[in-house]
């Protein structure tokens, strides 16, 4: 007896078949697909400087984190992100300049170096205690222009010693010339900044005496002849000892604010360790990277869907119909 061809056409089976059939040819005649997207090319400079082991985030298991570690986490996180063909440099802050790791590699290609120096960055790797921010970021934003990539600075603000009366070093670059961001990392509250010993072990915390609490280098504050036992000539900056609160630490958001506006690049709060990515892409020169979409996969995996059902989808009806016939007994 024959079946009537139309039926055959009309049998879901045959449909799924013959569109898996069409989707499997197409795989191997379908060309990829021209794409053009964004990337970036940029130069990564973390601080690494004593207060940057605040633990003042929180950890997915609940735990305090380190700013060090949660800029770790974020850049990791960056970097994954970032589209193929955009490329990364490193580089490390302390003191009063950067030092750069390695030039600028792709993402893709070179992610298993790139992502391995992320993850073993460490405040062990800095070179001297003090944290001049302001010199360190101007010497980034010429190394960076060297480099010809965008910048991405990452910081809590704190100077150490703390800036004299007089303020910091003046930009002497074009604002605008470097794009890029300026990250703050750390909470808006004060937290005390750990402490370690000469072979790298916490003992603690820094307290008020153990750290330089006025820059008293240079003309002394407006506010200089108010003080208790100030002298002109012998006690510029008064008789009294200064206090302050610079032996703890918070992020200095209008200080890195006042910063970016100087050199022309965007600010920034570090509010964990995702969410970078879009700001970078936002404030870095976009660069068009050329690429294409390979649809094959997508093609091949709906085919497999489409046969997969048209076998597995009459042992599930079999399957149900006893227990349809045990319900309706009962």
């Amino acid at each position: 007896m024959k079946i009537p061809l139309a039926r055959n056409l009309r049998d879901g089976r045959f449909q799924a078949l013959a569109g898996a059939t069409v989707l499997t040819v197409l795989t191997f005649v379908l060309p990829a697909l021209p794409l053009t997207r964004n990337g970036v090319s940029v130069l990564a400079v973390v601080d690494i400087t004593g207060s940057m082991n605040v633990r003042d985030y929180t950890g997915p298991d609940g735990k305090p984190v380190s700013r060090l570690e949660t800029a770790r986490g974020a850049l990791r996180d960056l970097v994954a992100a970032l589209p193929c063909g955009s490329r990364v440099a490193l580089g490390l802050f302390t003191e009063r300049r950067p030092f750069l790791l390695f030039t600028p590699i792709e993402v893709c290609a070179d992610f298993a170096p790139l992502d391995g120096a992320l993850a073993v960055l460490d405040w062990r790797m800095a070179w001297e205690g003090d944290s001049r921010i302001s010199a360190g970021l101007f010497r980034a934003v010429e190394m960076a222009r060297d480099l010809g990539t965008d910048l991405l600075f990452i910081t809590d603000g704190q100077e150490a010693p703390p800036l004299p009366s007089t303020g910091g070093p003046t930009f002497d670059g074009k604002p605008g010339a470097v794009r890029g961001l300026i990250v703050g990392a750390g909470a808006y509250a004060l937290s005390p900044i750990p402490r370690y010993n000469d072979r790298g072990r916490e003992i603690g915390f820094y307290g008020a005496g153990d750290v330089q609490q006025e820059n008293r280098f240079g003309p002394p504050p407006a506010d200089a002849e108010s003080r208790e036992g100030y002298n002109p000539r012998n006690a510029p900056f008064g008789g009294a000892a200064a206090t302050g609160s610079e032996h703890l630490s918070s992020v200095r958001e209008p200080y890195l604010k006042t910063l970016a506006s100087q050199t022309g690049l965007t600010y920034a709060h570090l509010d964990g360790p995702g969410g970078l990515g879009p700001r970078l892409l936002a404030a870095a020169t976009p660069r068009p990277l050329p690429g294409r979409l390979d649809l094959r996969p997508f093609l091949g995996g709906a085919a497999l869907a489409l046969v997969l059902a048209v076998f597995l989808l009459p042992i599930a009806r079999a399957l149900s119909v006893p227990r349809a016939l045990t319900l309706k007994k009962a």
